[in-house]
């Protein structure tokens, strides 16, 4: 299984002060000098933390996977074709939410995404959409296209101790359901070191999205054994 490491908040940081630091580019290098697969940045149309220099800046220094979020439109799509990320992963965005609330609804979007997966293909990007664990979900972002989806696990990282099994299992299953369509697996949000060991069991997943976590953590004991430490319970 790998791991991809979110550097957003390093960038947000870096904006809390409008500063020059921290600079995501050394998160990112730090990162897989510690063992991560990949680096993944949410370029927001508000542009709150990573810009576009950071997502240009990363894409000549990230030697292992880079890996952009960003909302299925034609402006961010036109920027993915212009800097060639290795993947793109399509997720839902409101102007005021502190993070990614949910998935994005394919079914509901059909063509839009079915608009921006074919822009982004063509482009020679490969194609992520973020989805809550639903079959329907699974089903449409096949569809449209899509090469991989990224399980929403914020349901299940937020859920009490008594609710936890069922949202495990809705994971589980549409896991199932993706890899049986032909569909790359990936998961991520609201993991952290407490709560990844059931997910990083579920064997049809094989990449693990984490950034709040990691970087919460970096902040006592430093990215490169907060990264290594998510890595081995990982394994």
């Amino acid at each position: 299984m790998r791991l991809g490491v979110n550097i957003d908040h390093i960038a947000t940081i870096r904006e809390a002060r409008k500063a020059r630091e921290p600079e995501p580019v050394a998160a990112a290098i730090l990162s897989e000098l510690a063992g991560a697969h990949g680096i993944t940045v949410h370029l927001r149309g508000d542009r709150r933390h990573i810009k576009e220099r950071d997502v240009e800046l990363l894409r000549q220094v990230v030697s292992t996977k880079l890996n952009v979020e960003m909302a299925a439109t034609a402006e961010m799509t036109a920027i993915a074709a212009r800097i060639r990320p290795d993947q793109v992963t399509l997720v839902p965005e409101q102007p005021h939410e502190l993070t990614t609330q949910g998935g994005l609804d394919v079914v509901a979007n059909r063509q839009a995404v079915r608009e921006a997966v074919g822009a982004l293909r063509q482009a020679g990007i490969t194609v992520s959409i973020f989805i809550d664990p639903d079959p329907a979900q699974v089903t449409a972002s096949r569809e449209v296209g899509a090469d991989a989806i990224e399980i929403n696990t914020g349901a299940y990282s937020d859920a009490v101790p008594a609710d936890r099994h069922a949202k495990l299992e809705a994971v589980q299953a549409a896991a199932s359901a993706a890899a049986a369509a032909g569909l790359e697996v990936l998961a991520g949000h609201g993991l952290t070191y407490v709560n990844i060991g059931p997910i990083a069991a579920i064997r049809e997943i094989e990449e693990l999205n984490i950034g709040h976590s990691i970087v919460a953590r970096a902040a006592l004991v430093g990215l490169e054994r907060a990264v290594r430490e998510m890595i081995a319970l990982m394994e």
